[in-house]
């Protein structure tokens, strides 16, 4: 593995020692200033070349197990914009090796793929890795005739890469950077689009329980029951990152307030299925009302009383379905001359809207019974 050497020692070996040591000096200044990783390239390929004198430059970036030829500066075109994989060409062995390849002549040496070769002007090279300790990138210096790179040649080519590997790291630290802040300022916007959309959700129960309430009691309560609902919507989707929330967690917060899930009067069943985060918070609202009108006037508000829920999904046709039933039985009689409130129109209309399907509620003497049908969707899936 050959030294590094310093610009100093450039000045003694090479035919134009000022020319060399301006065109270092530029070099690194532009380095500098490149904010991306294809504005280093582009200032590599065009500096190494000069400062080398070789026939072609190329800049390749160490891809996963691939090396990807990102940039070239030559008297005839390489490959660039081409992969390759690692152990099929010497820009891959420089890194993979972590020392620079000198080669006088490509047909002698095993370590080239010949037959790649073979269409190019280059007959001789040398490819030196970028940050040799950990190598991320390779420059490489080529020749249209055989010959052997001098001491200075392969020096300067050193330096240059000694250089690369600081503005590479600067490049990738400035990108993540932007990366950054561009997320928090989607993040900044997501969180005042969802407290918008909750405060406007707030608003309308409020709005609509007061107007059904015949009591500032009554008032109270289904208010915060409601917005006790939607809290839990929230707290499930913050566990899930604000993603697809399951709809056996979401019907299990909404059920857990109340007696029977534990003690086997209500059963649940179904496949697994995702909601998108605005269903889901309709869905627990529709669920919330669902069981708060079980406890108070079906099944739930005796000891007798049962609920079966259940979902299925359709197979069978094209257009796959979600079919769910909320069947109460065992409790009093129900009655369907009940005023029709804000939350029978949420049970009616709700999720049924939110997933463009259609929701049937009937009253039998055996007891209440929400059917709900709905296509498969972005917004409902299974998981």
């Amino acid at each position: 593995m050959l030294e590094v050497v310093s610009i100093d020692r450039l000045e003694a070996d090479g035919a134009s020692p000022s020319d060399a040591l301006l065109t270092l000096v530029e070099m690194i200044e532009d380095l500098s200033d490149a904010r991306t990783v294809e504005q280093v390239a582009a200032v590599v390929r065009s500096s190494a070349r000069r400062i080398s004198g070789a026939d072609g430059v190329a800049f390749v970036l160490r891809d996963a197990g691939q090396c990807y030829y990102l940039d070239e500066d030559a008297i005839a075109p390489l490959w660039k914009g081409r992969r390759f994989p690692l152990d099929a060409c010497v820009s891959g062995w420089a890194m993979l090796n972590r020392q620079t390849a000198v080669i006088p002549d490509i047909y002698l040496d095993d370590r080239v793929p010949h037959d790649a070769y073979r269409p190019t002007f280059v007959k001789s090279m040398v490819m030196t890795p970028v940050r040799p300790n950990d190598p991320i990138a390779a420059i490489g210096a080529y020749w249209a005739q055989p010959r052997q790179p001098s001491a200075d040649e392969i020096a300067k080519l050193q330096v240059m890469a000694r250089a690369t590997a600081a503005a590479l790291d600067s490049a990738l630290m400035h990108a993540s950077l932007v990366e950054t802040l561009e997320r928090r300022k989607f993040l900044m916007a997501e969180l005042d689009h969802r407290c918008k959309n909750t405060l406007a959700t707030v608003q309308s129960i409020a709005d609509q329980t007061l107007r059904r309430s015949p009591s500032p009691q009554h008032f109270v309560d289904a208010f915060n029951g409601r917005l006790g609902a939607l809290s839990k919507a929230h707290e499930l989707l913050t566990r899930e990152s604000w993603g697809p929330a399951g709809l056996r967690e979401i019907l299990g917060q909404a059920l857990e307030p109340f007696e029977g899930l534990h003690d086997g009067r209500i059963t649940v069943t179904g496949p697994d299925v995702l909601l998108a985060p605005e269903t889901a918070v309709a869905a627990q609202m529709t669920f919330h009302e669902l069981a708060v009108n079980a406890v108070r006037h079906g099944a739930l508000s005796g000891e007798a009383g049962r609920l079966a829920v259940r979902w299925s999904v359709d197979r069978s046709q094209p257009e796959r379905s979600l079919e769910f039933t909320w069947t109460e039985s065992g409790g009093p009689a129900p009655s369907d001359d009940r005023p029709s409130g804000f939350g029978s129109r949420l049970i009616g209309q709700g999720i049924a809207r939110e997933l463009n399907g259609r929701a049937e509620m009937t009253f039998t003497p055996e007891g209440f019974r929400f059917h709900l049908v709905a296509p498969l969707s972005p917004r409902l899936a299974l998981g």
